[in-house]
């Protein structure tokens, strides 16, 4: 490290946020209403006509991705019978439903990402799995736990309201439905809603175009299994965006196009990934003691968000620089240790990292200006960080463009094509690889608003920020349950522990207020108020602050005010998160819950 200057540095990473700095926030991007509503389509399922449901179910949850599959498992797994699952897509799988974009697969490793793993006896084929595998895995978990016998598909709640004289919930669908539950959970995270750029004319474009969770095959050609897209040999295509999305699928594109034409606003860091097939022997070994999935989801959490493990059994960029972290920890002498020599430790960590994927850069792409363009200047975890061993060696096929829009983005779309640094490419597709809506308020996600106890409804009660008990239970708002990282673990680098956890969480509860005929549960307020202010004595959010480089980790560079606060985990971490929920399920104490006894309305 002697040889980087962190003062150059620190200047370089300013002057890159800033030249980004917007001051629209998320509201740069397009909400999909009106004329912009075709990119909502599903292309992959038919819609299946069914009469209404007017019925009754113990738990209904709202979302078929992973929080409603380890969710609805656990309630199985506890006896809960009657559990149905509301879904937008035409099946389950959720972010993994829409995303079959060419090269789709996960950053985390499968073993650690993948749930239920253990209970369902699969054994992924790679290291990171490909989005059709995760798909089919969704699928499996549907079918193992019987989750598809009462499921709703195609299906949006449109108004979610709390009976008071009944002590249940009234849902209400696009679909006619009008059912009731004794228990509500939402699994209604940020990855499903598509967003588009907010660039003037983006409608008057007279060529194809289409968002990368609505991949359109039957324009490409290929399928989401990677077959080559045959049919883009005479095509000019242009790709907006290069997050992780962009990151998988333009090297597919690169092979494929006439000509393709990257617009990048922000580079990504790409480190290596690595991928290898899993060997089925070394997973024998491996699966032999029973638990063994729950001891790598432990072991890789408290690798990566600082736990003490003696091993690393992932070992990938994740958990790398925690290893570098540890390392100069090591090397600080115990009189000297304090909060300012950690946190210079692990800005040096950073540093080093982040050189060697500049470096990797230089070591890839041939062109020196197109290396250049394609550096990160910001700390690693200031956006999500993206692993690949293809996406810059695309840069070196010929017909494959870099237009660095140097921090402004695209400026216009004319009918031709795309504008930028006042030039028009020309082309015959533009693919959107936006992403998804992330920092925006959850009812604009869902489509509803929860109306609990009084009419009180979710978004007053949020008005000033998220308030939760442990991340699941709400005042106000009995029998109903929220599954995501905030306020609990937070664990962004692998979210479907987070999930798992919070699945286990409702499980015993709600198996707890049925065992003793209790007909609602709800958090005290004190409890709540409580848990919030052990939530704000922390050190505030650890990803994405607000000196990054806009992006969603940091809500695009503005400040979030109190929201942003709230916006946080356990001040402990997230694997005194998971200890200390644990010991919380198991005591049976319920500590911060009342339950209420009566009978269930009719």
């Amino acid at each position: 490290m002697a040889t980087v200057d962190k003062e150059a540095l620190h200047r370089k990473y300013r002057e890159e946020r800033d030249k980004r700095l917007r001051p629209d926030g998320n509201d740069q991007y397009i909400r999909l209403t009106g004329r912009f509503a075709h990119y909502l389509d599903d292309p992959y399922t038919p819609v299946t006509e069914r009469a209404p449901k007017t019925d009754h179910v113990t738990v209904a949850f709202i979302g078929g991705g992973f929080a409603g599959l380890v969710t609805g498992a656990r309630l199985k797994e506890a006896g809960v019978e009657d559990v149905r699952i509301v879904e937008k897509g035409g099946d389950f799988g959720g972010t993994w439903y829409w995303n079959r974009y060419p090269g789709a697969q996960c950053d985390t490793a499968s073993f650690v990402y993948m749930p239920l793993l253990e209970e369902t006896g699969h054994m992924p084929t790679e290291k990171y799995a490909h989005g059709p595998e995760i798909l089919e895995h969704c699928r499996r978990i549907g079918k193992h736990y019987g989750l598809y016998d009462n499921a709703l598909f195609h299906t949006e709640v449109l108004d979610l309201t709390w009976d008071e004289a009944r002590s249940r919930w009234t849902i209400r669908t696009n679909r006619g439905d009008a059912f009731t539950a004794q228990f509500v959970a939402m699994g209604i995270g940020p990855l499903h809603v598509p967003k588009l750029p907010g660039i003037p004319g983006l409608d008057s474009f007279q060529g194809h175009a289409f968002h990368t969770s609505r991949w359109d095959y039957a324009y490409t050609g290929g399928d989401p299994s990677g077959a080559p897209l045959g049919r883009l040999a005479d095509k000019r295509v242009a790709i907006i965006g290069t997050g992780a999305t962009a990151v998988q699928c333009v090297p597919h594109l690169a092979r494929a196009c006439q000509e393709l034409y990257v617009f990048q606003r922000t580079p990504s860091s790409v480190d290596v990934r690595d991928n290898r097939p899993i060997d089925p022997q070394w997973f024998a070994e491996v699966t032999a003691t029973p638990g063994w999935q729950q001891r790598w989801l432990e072991n890789f959490t408290a690798n990566q968000a600082g736990g003490l493990a003696d091993e690393d059994l992932v070992m990938d960029g994740w958990t790398d620089i925690a290893r570098r972290f540890r390392s100069r920890i090591r090397g600080i002498p115990r009189a000297e240790l304090s909060q300012e020599t950690m946190l210079a430790a692990f800005e040096d960590a950073d540093f080093e990292k982040m050189e060697e994927i500049r470096a990797r850069v230089d070591a890839v792409v041939r062109d020196p200006d197109t290396a250049r363009r394609l550096k990160a200047w910001y700390r690693q975890l200031c956006k999500r960080p993206c692993f690949h061993d293809e996406y810059l060696q695309a840069f070196n096929v010929p017909g494959t463009h870099l237009v660095d829009t140097d921090g402004k983005g695209v400026e216009r779309i004319t009918e031709k094509g795309v504008v930028a640094a006042g030039r028009e490419y020309e082309v015959d597709c533009v693919i959107y690889a936006s992403g998804f809506e992330v920092g925006t308020d959850y009812t604009r996600r869902a489509g509803y608003d929860l109306v609990g106890r009084g009419g009180l409804r979710l978004s007053e009660h949020w008005a000033d920020g998220m308030r939760t008990l442990h991340g699941v239970h709400v005042h106000g708002f009995p029998n109903a349950f929220i599954v995501q990282p905030t306020q609990g673990a937070n664990l962004i680098s692998n979210i479907p522990h987070n999930l798992t956890e919070a699945g286990r969480t409702i499980a015993v509860t709600v198996r707890h207020a049925l065992d003793h005929g209790y007909a609602e549960v709800e958090p005290t307020k004190e409890a709540e108020d409580a848990w919030v202010e052990l939530l704000l004595s922390g050190a505030g959010p650890l990803l994405g602050s607000p000196d990054c480089t806009p992006g969603y980790y940091n809500n695009e560079g503005r400040d979030p005010g109190l929201k942003g606060r709230l916006n946080v985990g356990y001040p402990h971490g997230a694997m005194a998160y998971f200890g200390y929920i644990d010991q919380w399920r198991r005591s049976g104490d319920f500590d911060g819950l009342a339950f209420r006894s009566g009978e269930i309305g009719t």
